[in-house]
């Protein structure tokens, strides 16, 4: 059973969407406000979190960063803007869907239905010996990664990376100056299915970016080919 995590002011809609998730036999946990859903995601990771963006104490977008440092978790954001800006934004900080208000529960809990099986697929393709890379390390430049060990340092820095990150760096690094499109990448982070809009990739690349220039204010080995992809630079 699917543990999910409900955090919204309205409490209309928690009731309705709560009944309609349990009736499907998901778990549910309700929060009311940002603050008190990051002090039990501390103690607890749901399996996929849905975030208004409004709300008192702390809203949606902080909430979703703050929990993007630290877990993968699926987090679908509902938002009664009708704003394209809003839904670019949420989705560049690691949103994997974004759903306007109002909304239809069915269509919803189809959309949360497809996030958990991309989960569970990638989960399970993480422990296939096929998906395991033929090659183990990596070694370009200052660049070392081990993907038995899950490990990435650069410059003798050690990095830490989020499953996604790892993958992407892993996947551009080992084909340096070869350009990868966004589809590609999706790829590579599992989003099978995903719509071809999606802009998740760019906020995974901006945040494996800030990582590095945490370890090397010089670092610029990943390149932006606008309108196309990404590639790495060997060095």
């Amino acid at each position: 059973m699917s543990n999910i995590a409900l955090v919204d002011d309205d409490r209309n809609i928690m009731i309705s969407l709560s009944m309609t998730l349990e009736a499907e036999d998901f778990h549910v946990e309700t929060y009311t406000d940002g603050r008190t859903a990051l002090d039990a995601f501390d103690e607890r990771m749901p399996d996929l979190a849905v975030l208004d963006i409004k709300m008192p104490k702390m809203d949606g977008l902080d909430l979703l960063q703050r929990v993007r440092k630290k877990s993968a978790v699926p987090i679908l954001v509902l938002s009664s803007k009708d704003d394209e800006v809003d839904e670019i934004v949420a989705l560049r900080m690691g949103a994997d869907a974004y759903v306007k208000k109002p909304f239809s529960q069915r269509v919803l809990l189809e959309r949360i239905r497809a996030l958990l099986r991309r989960q569970r697929a990638g989960a399970a393709e993480t422990t296939d010996d096929k998906a395991t890379p033929e090659v183990s390390s990596i070694v370009c430049g200052p660049l070392v990664m081990d993907s038995l060990r899950h490990e990435a340092s650069w410059k003798g820095k050690s990095l830490t990376l989020t499953g996604a990150e790892f993958l992407l760096l892993w996947a551009l690094a080992s084909e340096p100056g070869v350009v990868m499109s966004r589809d590609q990448l999706l790829d590579v982070v599992r989003h099978d299915g995903a719509d071809p809009y999606d802009r998740s990739i760019d906020g995974h690349i901006k945040r494996l970016r800030k990582k590095m220039h945490d370890a090397d204010q010089t670092f610029s080995a990943i390149e932006t080919l606008y309108g196309i992809g990404y590639r790495y630079i060997g060095t």
